[in-house]
């Protein structure tokens, strides 16, 4: 088998270390020994989008923003489900993420972000949601391991009340909130109703029919 072999590091604002790792076709991004993402394993991160997509089946000229672009597999899978009239918000608040996206990683991404319907924004997503009301059809949420599960500190804020709030207040009516798990969490799903959600919980396999079930919230306002 071949080595993995490390192609970049990046540092996060509370100082942890990501690292892109490769071996042969293979790629995975990394913190301390924890795989964050693997380029084999997508089919959940795919169900993020496509279940939000499915939720607002029909309705024209969709605003969706995504929170953490990883590997491109949940923007992808937004894209093929959207129409032309979409568009599609990426915050990622590592920069180093975009530019492995466009270079070693760039087939991949298969020219996703060249998508004239994309905009990435090198920011955090909780600022993004913050700074406007009413303003999105769908917010997809996959910016750490889950809700009790978080890789970055200050993450939390997405998750508890202040942070559904928000996310509450800047969606439009009708508007889809999904988020990515990679365990089950009980206690997120009554903070979501307590926000004033509708919630389903969802079931995914990491791979198409085999690897490890994670957890998708489909939240609607």
């Amino acid at each position: 088998m071949l080595p993995w072999v490390r192609l970049g590091a990046a540092k996060t604002e509370d100082g942890t270390e990501l690292r892109l790792m490769q071996r042969g076709g293979e790629f995975s991004i990394m913190i301390g020994t924890n795989t964050l993402m693997n380029s084999r394993l997508s089919g959940s991160e795919e169900a993020l989008a496509t279940l939000a997509c499915a939720a607002l089946e029909g309705k024209p000229d969709i605003k969706m923003l995504i929170g953490g672009l990883g590997m491109g597999f949940t923007l992808r899978a937004a894209l093929k489900a959207l129409d032309d009239s979409a568009r599609v918000t990426v915050a990622e608040l590592v920069p180093a993420v975009v530019e492995w996206a466009r270079g070693p990683m760039a087939e991949v991404f298969a020219g996703c972000l060249e998508d004239p319907r994309v905009s990435v924004r090198v920011e955090d997503v909780g600022v993004v949601i913050r700074s406007a009301a009413n303003s999105w059809d769908a917010i997809l949420l996959d910016v750490d391991n889950g809700p009790e599960a978080m890789a970055k500190q200050g993450n939390d804020a997405l998750y508890y009340a202040a942070g559904l709030d928000a996310t509450w207040q800047a969606l439009k009516p009708g508007g889809v909130f999904t988020v990515w798990s990679s365990l089950p969490d009980p206690a997120f799903t009554r903070r979501l109703k307590r926000a004033g959600f509708a919630v389903t919980e969802v079931p995914t396999r990491a791979g198409k029919k085999r690897g490890a079930r994670h957890m998708i919230w489909v939240a609607v306002k």
